[in-house]
Order: structure tokens, then C-alpha cells, then sequence
């Protein structure tokens, strides 16, 4: 990930000690973390972080490309940081890890297929993959 606190302040923002905390706590976790534990997690660090500033947080890190909103079956949806450029996820369904992969145009054959058979125009997509990573499969 590129430096995430200079993108911020490109974009004209502070990097304040909460916004540090939800990012720190985004990359140290290896799956999506819902909005509740990220409170919960960055209330036991810092104790002044408020809920509400962890989802304003997150819409801002989302509106600048700097997290990624994927669902989940049990919190509705959690954040992962991302990389540049155009990301997918895929989430393994029994432990919650996530990797990220590079997103590709290769769906424009299909979306032009959907447009034409139900008269939309797709403004964009969300593509993410569940399935079991290695060390779940042999469990």
C-alpha cells in the first residue's frame, strides 16, 4: 500500500491520531474488520476513540481508495486496506482471511451482455470471491 498518510494529506486532510488508529488496526488484521470491532479493538488502545469517528473514518478511507468495503455473512461488511489500481477480494468462509487480487477488464464482455438484456448502463461493479484458504482446506 502506498503511504496512506501522504495520500491523505494530498487530498487535504489531517492525519489524526484516531485515523492513525483505524488504519494501524486495518493493517495489522489479515481479515475485514467491521466498523463495531474496530471500535472495540482501538478502544482498548486508545481510549478517546469514539464510534462515530471510526465510521467517518472509513467513509473517508473508502471515498479516497485507501480501504476497500467487502461483505460479511455475520457484521453485514468490514474494511481492508488496499493497494492501488483496480481490487477484488476473496475471503475464506471458515477462518475470515482475505487476500487481495488485481481487478480486470476481462468482465466488459459481460456487462455489455447484461446492458443489452435489460436496457442498464453498469456504472461499475463489486466482485468478491469466498472459498477456503489452504490452511482451512485441510482441516
Amino acid at each position: 500500500m502506498q503511504d496512506w498518510e501522504e495520500l491523505l494529506s494530498q487530498a487535504g486532510y489531517r492525519v489524526t491520531e484516531p485515523r492513525r488508529w483505524v488504519m494501524r488496526l486495518l493493517l495489522e488484521s489479515t481479515a475485514p474488520l467491521s466498523p463495531q470491532a474496530l471500535f472495540e479493538a482501538g478502544r482498548a488502545r486508545q481510549a478517546r476513540l469514539g464510534l462515530v469517528t471510526v465510521y467517518r473514518t472509513l467513509a473517508l478511507f473508502e471515498e479516497l481508495g485507501l480501504v476497500h468495503r467487502v461483505h460479511l455473512q455475520e457484521d453485514c461488511h468490514g474494511y481492508l486496506p488496499t493497494s492501488p489500481g483496480h481490487r477484488h477480494f476473496l475471503i475464506c468462509q471458515h477462518c475470515g482471511s482475505a487476500v487481495e487480487f488485481p481487478g480486470s477488464e476481462d468482465l466488459e464482455g459481460l456487462i455489455a451482455t447484461i446492458e443489452a438484456q435489460t436496457g442498464y448502463r453498469v456504472a461499475g461493479h463489486l466482485l468478491q470471491l469466498l472459498g477456503l484458504c489452504p490452511a482451512c482446506q485441510g482441516m
